[in-house]
């Protein structure tokens, strides 16, 4: 890694502590008013999960059947109340945690949104073991049509690392659930990571054909290790520790074989044979409604925040609140940023319609960002048409996995408090 990566490095950790510098919210705070000429993105946070991985930093707890049906009822009054205050979505992302631990649940959740809006597009998450589930066309019935499997390697001594080999079986029988299921939905993702300590160029490459010439999988996201701070022990001990210098060359190798087997770049990380919804909704959305116990949410130049607390999330939606406990307003420059963060995870920006939204400031205010990069060499112009280079492409895979692991440390910081709740409310959650 050069010193110009490591600068964009420390620029980009900096930016995203003061994205994610939150307070606590008001007890009485409300959702801001929706735009209502704006059509929504929702995004629902199903916490629970059969193993928990030790290099997962996401929100998750441990799966318990009448703990997860009370929380699916509470979301689900969660949405009648966002529905209530006016907001009205078009896209539904339905993440983890693992969303079809009960799929009858899932699909009455997914029912409930498409009976209250005129949603088009949906993407609901699952691990490999939930692959034979026999409700799973039922999902594709009831209008999902993208399913994000996370795999993360077929390799079975690194399955065995993270230890996912026991519960969802060996990369083998991960292939043949994927090859089963090919084609009930219209997009079939297959989400991995790449750079594990023991991962080598030989498993990569394993991984990589699996994909293209045996599951043929529509789409793939391929994420570099990435975890936060209160999990790099447990990391340590079962996976060993990260060489960031592997990850450049390892990227390099993912990009050649996935373009040479015919998949374009839908991000920086999701390569796709055809056009359609992709893990990282935040890049495509100016802004983004989530609700659930762990989700955020971006709206009206706000990042708000849920409770991490199970027990909490449920005593505020019975009292009639949502789940929101920390908000976080951005400066008109910090959300220029952001923008740019996101919007060029594409590949591509225009500085024309970023000057548009930011009523002709955009340019102005962000000349320094952009003539840094312009000098690192990571886009080409063409007009108002920036062009991320295949050096631009690796520094926005870098820039990106330090923003989420400010998000992961976020999360860090939001379950600190509720290490030992173990509670249990009444009615059995």
């Amino acid at each position: 890694m050069n010193i110009a990566d490591l600068l964009i490095g420390y620029g980009i950790r900096d930016i995203s502590r003061r994205y994610l510098s939150f307070r606590d919210s008001p007890a009485d705070l409300c959702l801001p008013d929706p735009d209502k000429t704006r059509r929504y993105l929702l995004y629902l946070h199903i916490p629970f999960c059969v193993v928990l991985c030790p290099f997962c930093s996401f929100h998750r707890v441990e799966f318990k059947r009448d703990r997860a049906e009370s929380y699916f009822e509470a979301l689900r009054q969660e949405i009648r109340m966002a529905t209530g205050a006016g907001y009205r979505f078009s896209e539904l992302y339905v993440g983890g945690g693992t969303p079809t631990v009960l799929p009858d649940e899932l699909i009455d959740t997914v029912r409930l949104v498409r009976n209250l809006h005129p949603v088009l597009r949906i993407s609901a998450e699952t691990n490999p073991d939930d692959l034979d589930d026999d409700k799973l066309p039922q999902l594709h019935d009831v209008g999902v049509n993208r399913l994000s499997v996370g795999v993360q390697s077929f390799d079975n001594d690194l399955l065995k690392e993270m230890q996912r080999y026991e519960k969802y079986g060996s990369g083998e029988q991960i292939r043949r659930r994927l090859q089963r299921v090919r084609g009930i939905f219209e997009t079939l993702n297959v989400d991995m990571i790449f750079n594990f300590p023991h991962q080598t160029e030989e498993s990569l490459r394993h991984d990589l054909n699996i994909l293209t010439n045996e599951v043929m999988a529509d789409q793939v996201s391929f994420y570099p290790l990435m975890t936060a701070n209160s999990a790099r022990k447990t990391m340590l001990r079962n996976l060993g520790a990260v060489d960031y210098r592997r990850e450049k060359p390892m990227y390099q190798q993912i990009v050649r074989h996935m373009t040479a087997a015919g998949y374009r770049r839908s991000s920086a990380w999701c390569f796709s044979r055809e056009s359609g919804m992709i893990d990282e909704y935040i890049t495509e959305q100016d802004e983004y409604l989530g609700l659930g116990s762990g989700a955020f949410s971006f709206l009206n130049r706000s990042i708000y925040a849920s409770t991490f607390s199970i027990n909490h999330y449920l005593r505020l939606v019975r009292q009639g609140q949502t789940g929101i406990v920390r908000h976080r307003h951005l400066s008109r420059l910090d959300e220029m940023r952001y923008y740019f963060l996101m919007r060029f995870f594409s590949g591509s920006f225009d500085l024309d319609a970023a000057d548009s939204h930011f009523d002709g400031e955009f340019r102005r205010a962000m000349r320094m960002e952009l003539t840094s990069l312009r000098l690192f060499g990571a886009f080409n112009a063409s007009g108002s048409q920036l062009q991320l280079t295949e050096r631009g492409f690796y520094l926005w895979v870098m820039m990106m996995r330090e923003f989420f692991t400010g998000v992961n440390n976020l999360r860090d910081e939001m379950r600190h408090n509720i290490a030992k709740e173990t509670r249990i409310l009444p009615g059995g959650s």
